[in-house]
Formats: C-alpha cells, structure tokens, sequence
C-alpha cells in the first residue's frame, strides 16, 4: 500500500530520491524494518495482553517434562506466532507489489496454516482441552494448502513456461520436468498428477518439520530467521534476468517481489526472538510454527529450489527424521521381541541432547551454527550451477 502512494507521489511532484521505492532491494529493506519495529513494539502489548488473559503453556505428561525439568516453562504466554504473522504480512502488505499473482499467494499460504495454528492454540489455551486441534484436522490444512498452490503454480498463465520444472541442485543447466506423462501428439497435460502431490507432500512436511522444532526457547524462530535470509537471495536471484543469467538460473518473471516477504519473516522472527529468547517471554505456538513451514515450503516452490530443502532446512529435516526413525523402530522392535526400543533417548532430536544433559541455549545456539552453514552451502550450490 504505502509503495503504491509513494509511487503516486513519485509520479505526481517528482521528489528526489522516492524513484528508489521502485527497487525491490531497497522495499526488501524497508520491510524488513517494519517487520522489526511491529514485532518489537506491539509484540510487548500482545505479551502483556495474553499474560492477562492467562493463555499460558501448559506442560503435558509424558513429553519432555516426564524425563526433563520443563516446570519453569508452565504459564508463559503462549499464540505469540500471531507477533510474527502481524509483522510479516503487515510490512509484507505495506512494501509489497500487490499486481503480482506471486504475493499474494504466499500471503495466503501463510496466513491459511497460521489459521490451522491458531484455531489449535486456542483450543489448547482458551478452551483448556490439552489434545487441541484433532491431526486430521490439521492434516487437512496443510493437504488442501498444497493442493491450492500446486494448482495456482501449474495453471495460472503467468507460470505456464516453467508450471512443470525444477532446478537440479548441483547439475549445470540442468532442469528436472515433472510432465513425465507429456503427450505431444495429443496435446494433454498431465504434469499435474505428479506436481501437484510434490507440493502438498512439501508443504505437509515443512509445516510439520517447523512444528516439531518448536520446543527450545528461540529454536524454530532462530533457524527460521537464518533459513529465511537464504531465501532472500534464492528469490532475488530468479527475478533479475541478468544475475540469473550470470549464475545460470531458472528467470522467474515478477518472483523478485518474495524477497520482499523472505526478508520481512527473517525481520519477523528476529523481533520475535527478542522476547522468545532463553529463558522466553513468549513462545510462538502452533499459530508461529505451522504458518512458518508453510512460508518456507512455499516459497521454495515458487523460485524452484525445493530440491535443495534438506540442505537448506537441515535442522528441520534432521528433527523430522529422528521422529521418524525413533517411531518407526519402536513399532518394529515391540513387534518382534515385545520390548520397543528407542535410538534416540527422546525425540524430536534437541530433546535427546536435552536428555544427554547439555544446556538449553547450547541446542539452540548449536543449531544456530548447524542452520548458517548450511544456508551457506545452499547458496554455493546457485554458482556451482
């Protein structure tokens, strides 16, 4: 909205320097300032107003708390992803080019699970039901979410010449083509029965993955923040012809405007942190951790990189796999010799550390560290190319 009035005014008395308003770097940079100073300001109001209402965190049986002393966690506001959510689309609204098809969509992905989330936290919080939203429910969400922008993504006009194509990390020019049921002679189109299962699966896995890391003060809004400054440059670089060009990407027409909204959730989640931080004020709940996976998901969509999210996501990846793999062999083993055993002394992963005895805000600075290197191995992997 304001780029659209300072365009306005631009065009109408030509003052000097609001042309800059017209680069997507320097609205990245106004959003991302936004994005800061709404999370750090009203983010203290929103605290106070749900220390108030007493919608605090409530410690389960049988979690962490059974084997880890989490008591001191009991009571700290919780729903604070809505900190978050105010500030990403808010400044995302403010700075963004809302002619673009691209903007929109991701707003919506979004909002659509921070939805799913909220409706789960109140639930839990308000309504004092500790099961919260039913998984089915939730599954639904991220289902429909995926089926939603793996349409949009295939159909829509401004898409048809890449609808069905991927980047292949760490191949020159090398392009993966999901129409594998393409018939030339007949003229059908039938990419869309594996693209679009590809993005529900990516959704459904990043939500969750974001879900699951969410349980150290300042883990998922932390990775998030450093996972989100990859994504400004892997969308900037497909929106400029030229630098795509030099680093022998995939040109995206009008997906520069991401950055926008890439650079406003790392702001987001960096203001968040100042309150989520050890020992937290706030923790960011379903509400924060569903919409946040559903951003990451879908903006690697969108730029073509979502072959490179084991990589870029590393820690969210690693947190999912050790639920998995401790899941899964606890069912054999109880299976085949009555007795299910366990790999990890607890999961999601950081809770096996927690377990092992290492301190809170060493996980969390530790996955930090693991998450910047592997940010930083992503974006090499763009000149590899």
């Amino acid at each position: 909205m304001l780029y659209y009035l300072i365009d306005f005014l631009e065009q109408l008395y030509e003052p000097p320097g609001f042309q800059a308003i017209r680069f997507i770097t320097v609205r990245a940079a106004l959003a991302a300032i936004t994005a800061m100073i709404i999370s750090l300001f009203i983010g203290r109001r929103i605290i106070n107003w749900l220390g108030e209402k007493q919608l605090g965190e409530s410690v389960r049986e049988g979690t962490a708390a059974g084997f880890i002393d989490h008591s001191h966690k009991k009571g700290t506001p919780t729903m604070g992803g809505v900190i978050i959510l105010l500030g990403l689309l808010g400044s995302c609204l403010l700075w963004g080019d809302l002619n673009e098809v691209y903007v929109w969509l991701i707003m919506l992905a979004t909002a659509w699970m921070g939805a799913f989330g909220f409706a789960d936290d109140y639930i839990k919080t308000v309504l004092r039901n500790k099961s919260g939203l039913p998984a089915r429910i939730k599954l639904v969400g991220q289902i429909s979410l995926g089926i939603l922008v793996g349409a949009v993504l295939y159909f829509h006009p401004q898409f048809a010449e890449t609808n069905s194509l991927t980047t292949l990390p760490f191949l020159k020019n090398a392009v993966l083509d999901y129409n594998v049921f393409s018939d030339a002679a007949s003229g059908f189109d039938l990419g869309w029965l594996i693209y679009i299962p590809v993005c529900v699966f990516i959704i459904t896995a990043v939500s969750n993955a974001v879900n699951l890391t969410d349980g150290l003060d300042g883990l998922a809004a932390g990775v998030t923040a450093i996972v989100a400054l990859g994504l400004v440059v892997l969308c900037y670089v497909p929106g400029n012809a030229v630098l795509a060009e030099f680093l022998n990407e995939m040109t995206l027409p009008g997906s520069g405007e991401l950055t926008v909204f890439a650079a406003a959730m790392a702001a987001s989640c960096i203001g968040f942190l100042w309150y989520n931080g050890y020992p937290a004020t706030v923790f960011m709940g379903d509400t924060g951790s569903l919409a946040l996976g559903a951003a990451v998901g879908t903006l690697a969509l969108m730029v073509k990189k979502e072959l490179l999210l084991p990589l870029l996501c590393a820690v969210f990846f690693m947190e999912s796999i050790s639920v998995i793999l401790q899941t899964s062999y606890f069912k054999y083993t109880r299976k085949k010799t009555g007795e299910g055993k366990r790999i990890f002394r607890m999961a999601p992963l950081h809770h096996h550390f927690e377990v092992k005895g290492m301190p809170e805000t060493k996980i969390v600075v530790r996955f930090w560290i693991i998450t910047a290197v592997t940010v930083i191995a992503t974006l090499l992997t763009l000149r590899i190319r």
